[in-house]
């Protein structure tokens, strides 16, 4: 019979080897490094721990934002529309006729009441989308009625005889089957912000079919345009662009961050491209049918 081979791992016999004492050493070097890998498991726990505390403090702040911004604006609804209820009372002569003065000031507590209700509804927006509370309905439209609707909405608007709105035909646009109240407020928040920062051109708005499955809506203008600075914030909340005419007009900075979450609950993004005294161009794309829901034929549901 053979003899076994030595174990590589004990220590090496002879004289003047003390085992039990290197056998000892070993045990208390393996304890050691068990104790200080029990006391980092024990960190990494408590770090668990503070992270899952802060994350739900986190989104109790948020939550209460979203009720509070809900809240307020609901609240701050009877009040502006009163208040433009009367103004156009005013307007219309109701009460008698106005002096010159007095229509000036009516009129501007008409644009005024409008600017308000117009951020009470971003607001609102907001915290429905940042609350989970927005309701996509999908149904099949045409972009034809579409930007029909839009045009006439803004037509009583154009004040400006230096800027025209101009909707180009859509060419090889097909039905969409996506959300078209959701992308109609997208469109408007980009008109809308055209028509304030360009003072003389055009602000053109365009679909187009990029792919078999996508559609890109845009929005162009020949205003005062964007640095590339401001590029990267622009879709952020409360974002807004250091400029002259910035600072004459009011406004919370919610519309293109509430577009652009809009956008990407349709399926969708949104991008900016922009040339500092030359224009911009915003655009939305989204699928020709909303992700994940089950349309009915087109047919059915169009003339």
């Amino acid at each position: 019979m053979l003899p076994e081979p030595p174990d590589r791992d004990a220590p090496p016999a002879g004289p003047g080897v003390d085992l039990p004492a290197a056998l000892a050493a070993k045990t208390a070097e393996v304890e050691a490094l068990r104790a200080e890998l029990e006391e980092t498991n024990r960190g990494v726990l408590a770090l668990y721990a503070e992270l899952d505390t802060q994350a739900e403090a986190l989104r109790q702040a948020t939550e209460l934002k979203s009720r509070f911004l809900a809240y307020m604006s609901h609240e701050f609804r009877t009040p502006i529309g009163s208040i433009r209820s009367i103004a156009r009372l005013l307007m219309d002569r109701v009460d008698g006729p106005l002096t010159p003065e007095q229509e000036t000031q009516v009129r501007f507590i008409q644009e005024t009441s409008a600017e308000f209700s117009e951020m009470v509804d971003d607001l609102l927006d907001l915290a429905k989308v940042e609350a989970g509370r927005v309701e996509i309905s999908p149904a099949w439209f045409e972009m034809v009625d579409l930007f029909s609707a839009l045009r006439g909405m803004f037509k009583p608007v154009l004040t400006n005889p230096d800027v025209v709105l101009v909707f180009e035909e859509p060419q090889d646009v097909p039905p969409l089957y996506n959300d078209d109240r959701k992308l109609a407020q997208i469109l408007r928040n980009f008109i809308s912000n055209a028509l304030k920062f360009t003072l003389k051109g055009e602000v053109r708005v365009s679909a187009r079919r990029d792919d078999q499955d996508q559609v890109t809506f845009a929005v162009s203008d020949t205003g005062i345009g964007i640095a590339p600075e401001f590029h990267h914030a622009i879709f952020q909340d409360f974002a807004q662009v250091d400029s002259p005419i910035q600072k004459r007009l009011r406004g919370t900075g919610l519309g293109l961050s509430l577009s652009k979450r809009l956008a990407e609950l349709l399926g969708g993004s949104v991008a900016l491209q922009s040339e500092l005294n030359v224009g911009s161009t915003f655009s939305v794309t989204l699928p020709v049918r909303l992700p994940g829901a089950a349309a009915a034929p087109a047919t059915e549901t169009t003339p």
